[in-house]
């Protein structure tokens, strides 16, 4: 009898198998990704329009759906784990985390309260206290020995850098007075994420409140002009409530100078949150944490293993500096029905990890980092950051000997962002356009733009190269080589005179 309605809602006898197709499924897409295009070749509507207009009145076979994965979703599809994909950021995916996500959505849990899953809360804890220690956070971002009631601040997980950007700006808006205090002030570098304008709009902080600080010459916050923004708005009344330092900004990767902008905050008695989101996963290697110095002076920070350490989407660690700051964030998010009240709670001994962010659910989303820390050990970790590190260095090395590109920003970590050489700006900013069309029109890899600051209205058009995915190799990376030397040939000539 073919299982239908009610007789799905629980796990039917034919449930394992259906596991086993969805496994060899995967196995198999990853086994051929080098087959498929990177990106998908479909006209806007393509997918919606060949789906059915209305719900299936009667249940569907499980074969004829995964028919439909093949057929319809798949040929639609951004292949982010293709090994020739080398825009944005990387979106990591590996076999542990797979497993553990299978594991959270077969357990079902909801983890908003300690008393709704205590392993889901307590095995958070404990794996941001691992996490933490491998990138070298001190003991005060930690829970520590002491655990919910000790004196350190804490990790929690959340979906994205943004929601972390949000979170911690909604605790330092409640720590200046809340939001009957109009005259808060937000400060960014100009390279900073769209989220911190975004979080800042939502807060209600007034537009030309969210204060863009200039950078220096190698695009990261000018430590000078911060504190020349922050003296002036004093000065007109205003109240310095939140500073976000990035470490690895979008465009090219830039590090703000923590050393030198986390006294600043301390003075003006802003809240300093640090955006680490990509760059954040090179730091389990000890040689590459420089760009942390001066971590002790902010009150929080945040780093996306699901970027960059192997640990799918989603994934995204903020740690508190110590409990004040912990229970300014908790004090700023936490509404209390009484549906949700319980003697653990009161008690305080424990975490309720609903007040620590803006939803009130929560999945069980410390699987698959506990799977990944301990399926590749920190050691497995690192191996994979320092062969994308090495990745990126031969490339530099090959920019430097063509000249026909430039870099326009000093390589960080594993991203490059690279032009075309020209007499002038605006035609160099055309060259690199036209290669990036080639690119596209080629199909073999992906790269993104970004513009980077040179003085000029316009700014200067560059290609971004963000090495990564766990299934790239040196062989990819010679291969995206030649596609850019040809695509130049194709769109300035082999000519060496620029």
């Amino acid at each position: 009898m073919t299982e239908t309605g009610f007789q799905q809602a629980v796990i039917p006898e034919s449930f394992a198998g259906q596991v086993a197709q969805i496994a060899a499924f995967i196995a198999r897409y990853h086994g051929t990704m080098e087959t498929r295009a990177v990106m998908p070749s479909v006209d806007p509507g393509a997918v919606f329009d060949t789906l059915p207009s209305r719900a299936p009145e009667s249940a569907e076979p499980f074969d004829a759906i995964m028919a439909d994965v093949e057929q319809i979703i798949l040929p639609a599809l951004a292949h982010w784990q293709h090994p020739m994909f080398f825009g944005y950021f990387p979106a990591n995916a590996s076999a542990p985390a797979m497993l553990a996500d299978l594991l959270c959505a077969g357990l079902g849990v909801q983890g908003m309260l300690w008393q709704t899953s205590p392993a889901c809360t307590e095995l958070e804890m404990r794996v941001l206290d691992w996490l933490g220690e491998l990138i070298a956070l001190p003991k005060a971002f930690l829970f520590g020995t002491e655990g919910a009631s000790g004196a350190g601040g804490g990790g929690v997980i959340q979906g994205t850098a943004s929601e972390a950007v949000l979170s911690t700006m909604i605790a330092a808006r409640a720590a200046h007075g809340g939001t009957s205090a109009p005259h808060h002030t937000v400060y960014a570098s100009t390279q900073a994420h769209s989220s911190v304008v975004k979080a800042a709009r939502m807060c209600g902080v007034v537009a030309e409140h969210v204060r863009l600080v200039p950078t220096s010459s190698d695009l990261a916050m000018d430590a000078s002009a911060l504190q020349a923004m922050i003296n002036a708005d004093i000065a007109q009344g205003r109240a310095p409530a939140f500073i976000c330092a990035t470490l690895g900004t979008t465009s090219t990767g830039a590090m703000d100078p923590l050393a030198s902008i986390g006294p600043i905050a301390q003075r003006a008695g802003a809240w300093l949150h640090v955006d680490a989101a990509w760059a954040g996963s090179a730091f389990v290697c000890p040689e590459l944490r420089a760009p942390m110095e001066g971590i002790e002076h902010a009150d929080s920070f945040n780093f996306n293993p699901h970027k960059w350490l192997l640990t799918n989407f989603d994934c995204s660690c903020l740690w508190l500096n110590g409990q004040a700051r912990r229970e300014q964030l908790i004090n700023a998010m936490s509404i209390t029905p009484e549906y949700l009240r319980n003697q653990a709670s009161e008690s305080g001994k424990v975490v309720d990890y609903r007040d620590w962010h803006v939803p009130l659910g929560r999945r069980f989303r410390a699987l698959k980092l506990w799977f990944v820390l301990r399926m590749f050990g920190a050691e497995g970790l690192r191996e994979h950051i320092k062969a994308d590190l090495a990745m990126a260095q031969w490339l530099e090395s090959q920019v430097h000997e063509e000249p026909r590109l430039e870099l326009l920003a000093p390589p960080s970590l594993a991203l490059l962002c690279l032009a075309v050489k020209a007499a002038d700006a605006p035609q160099a900013n055309a060259h690199t356009r036209a290669l990036h069309d080639w690119l596209r029109n080629d199909g073999q890899a992906v790269l993104t733009h970004t513009t980077v600051p040179d003085g000029s209205q316009a700014g200067r058009y560059g290609l971004r190269i963000a090495i990564g995915s766990p299934a790239t190799t040196q062989a990819h990376v010679v291969r995206l080589w030649n596609l850019l030397q040809h695509g130049l040939d194709a769109v300035i000539g082999a000519s060496t005179s620029v």
